[in-house]
């Protein structure tokens, strides 16, 4: 098992493809990740990005975007190790849990504000993605 992992979901209401349109736009990834080096191991369109992590951590990270009826779940994993070859104190793990799981939550929701921008609630997602 990994000492940092996190998994969590957000509910967008907007296609899959407006999704991996701003997902995949790597200048965004510096900006949710700014101490990992992110590889792409597979980019699966309109479902989602595998990555494999390396800088300040070592591991894999996903976003797999999930079709529902009036948009798409995104559900966020990373699974890595810290850099160092002893195991950090327990309090600085759980430190570092919480950190990735805030970036995981700002880019999720940084995503829902610029694809949801302007749409009324209860009225379906626009295919086209927002600017």
């Amino acid at each position: 098992m990994s000492s940092i992992q996190v998994a969590d979901q957000t509910f967008l209401a907007a296609p899959g493809a407006a999704i991996a349109e701003v997902l995949g736009a790597t200048n965004n990834w510096r900006r949710w990740w700014p101490d990992l080096r992110l590889d792409v191991r597979e980019d699966r369109g309109d479902k989602g990005i595998r990555w494999t992590v390396s800088g300040a951590l070592t591991g894999t990270m996903e976003v797999w975007l999930e079709a529902v009826p009036e948009g798409a779940i995104l559900h966020y994993f990373l699974h890595a190790e810290p850099p160092t070859a002893a195991k950090p104190a327990p309090r600085a793990l759980a430190a570092a849990n919480r950190t990735r799981r805030v970036a995981g939550r700002t880019m999720a929701f940084e995503l829902k504000s610029r694809l949801e921008a302007g749409r009324p609630a209860g009225v379906p997602p626009t295919t086209a993605p927002a600017p």
